[in-house]
């Protein structure tokens, strides 16, 4: 098993670095000034730890204030709810909030990276509303007795999540993003099922909804390797000094590596654009860039039973469109979700979710001809580009706060029609 190797060596990296430059430390991922011509051995130690993910935990969210509106506004983070599988963490903005803009509920993919990736994506959200977000739990750190951690566990976690942030006041806008589409998905079709809609809309990015459809590599690659194989191949178990010790694992060093290698020129411009900051002198810069290749660096292990169930449901059987899956007992009819105004946008990039994998969740949801649905192809946008960069803030973003005051604006209106039938008849009586 190569596991106990590989944690032995980034025990090493952390030692020879003297763990000063741990993420959730001092220095650069709290906001402290980064001297460059003085410590040349810091950039040097960040690289060391990156590149062999030997940072000892995820960095923190850290996000204190977002520039709106031509001011910053304070952000106050708060866990909600937590589960063996994960947490629910708030986002809340310290000032009033606009009339009739509901809050948005994150589901971050668990697909070997700490939700702290998205944490560019939820500072854009926070400009304008309140941000809640999934925080997955890295399997290494959860106790064997906590259970097998399933999708079906992950489903009902969001299912749970998604009425707990409900309950905090408002419905929320449930935005799934890539792999974390299938399961929100399921989610959100139980609760319809049950009659319950805590949330006012779903938007789903570049997910695997249908991966029949225009089948990428990853897509080909998972379906013509057999459950056995990945089991024998890529499943290692959990060292001790771990909580979870002894778990069965798909470890997250595998992940990044298998990240890197399909998608190299993300990494190198990450990289190359701190060195070129760092040797220009330009510290905010540089800090930035560190940021994000600490985020982007910061993995985790997936349970071995969520990983093969994904293989399983998404690339080998496809019974969420099959309309064949169900979850802990329970069928997940995607067709509640009529009524629900739903969003999709895809990348015309994106060469991890296919063209038409995401879009293809208003015929399995077999939408109404009342309800206000969008489809959006964004052009010259890849699969990170749905959610961070450019395309995430000028194009994406854009067009899903668009999509939901559409929604927020109809809800208020039929609000206001209601109330003065209301006032009509009391005037009737009266």
């Amino acid at each position: 098993m190569w596991y106990a190797l590989i944690d032995a060596h980034r025990r090493l990296t952390r030692a020879i670095t003297g763990g000063q430059q741990d993420v959730c430390g001092s220095g650069p991922l709290t906001g402290a000034p980064l001297s460059m011509a003085e410590n040349p051995a810091h950039a040097f130690n960040h690289w060391l730890l990156r590149s062999t993910c030997a940072f000892e935990q995820a960095p923190p969210f850290a996000i204190h204030s977002v520039f709106s509106n031509g001011g910053h506004i304070a952000v106050d983070e708060t866990v909600v709810e937590s589960l063996p599988t994960g947490t629910l963490r708030k986002f809340t903005r310290i000032a009033p909030e606009p009339a009739g803009k509901w809050p948005v509920m994150l589901c971050a993919p668990l697909a070997g990276h700490h939700a702290v990736m998205l944490r560019e994506t939820v500072e854009t959200l926070l400009k304008e509303r309140n941000v809640f977000i999934t925080d997955w739990a890295d399997a290494r750190d959860v106790p064997r007795e906590a259970g097998l951690l399933s999708l079906d566990d992950y489903v009902l976690a969001i299912e749970r999540f998604i009425c707990a942030a409900r309950a905090q006041g408002s419905p929320v806008h449930v935005v799934a993003v890539c792999q974390a589409t299938v399961p929100a998905l399921a989610a959100a079709a139980l609760l319809a099922s049950n009659g319950q809609t805590p949330f006012a809309t779903v938007s789903l990015l570049g997910g695997p909804i249908d991966t029949r459809l225009n089948p990428t590599f990853v897509d080909r690659f998972a379906r013509s390797h057999t459950l056995d194989w990945f089991r024998d191949n890529v499943i290692d178990l959990v060292p001790p000094t771990y909580r979870g010790a002894g778990r069965r694992v798909y470890p997250g060093f595998i992940q990044h590596a298998a990240i890197v290698a399909a998608h190299p020129e993300r990494h190198l411009c990450l990289e190359s654009t701190y060195w070129s900051d760092w040797l220009a002198g330009d510290a905010q810069g540089a800090l930035q860039a560190l940021r994000a290749l600490n985020e982007y660096a910061a993995v985790l292990d997936m349970a071995e039973c969520y990983f093969l169930d994904i293989i399983r449901v998404v690339f080998h059987e496809h019974l969420l469109p099959r309309q064949s899956w169900s979850v802990a007992g329970r069928r997940v009819a995607t067709q509640a979700l009529r009524d629900t105004p739903l969003c999709t946008i895809e990348g015309d990039r994106d060469d991890i979710a296919g063209a038409q994998q995401t879009h293809c969740a208003h015929v399995i949801c077999d939408a109404s001809p009342a309800r206000p649905d969008r489809q959006l192809t964004i052009p010259r946008c890849n699969h990170y580009d749905l959610f961070t960069g450019s395309r995430w803030r000028d194009a994406v973003n854009p067009s899903l706060c668009a999509f939901w005051r559409e929604i927020e604006n109809a809800a208020q209106d039929i609000a206001r029609e209601q109330g003065e039938v209301r006032r009509a008849k009391y005037s009737r009586r009266a």
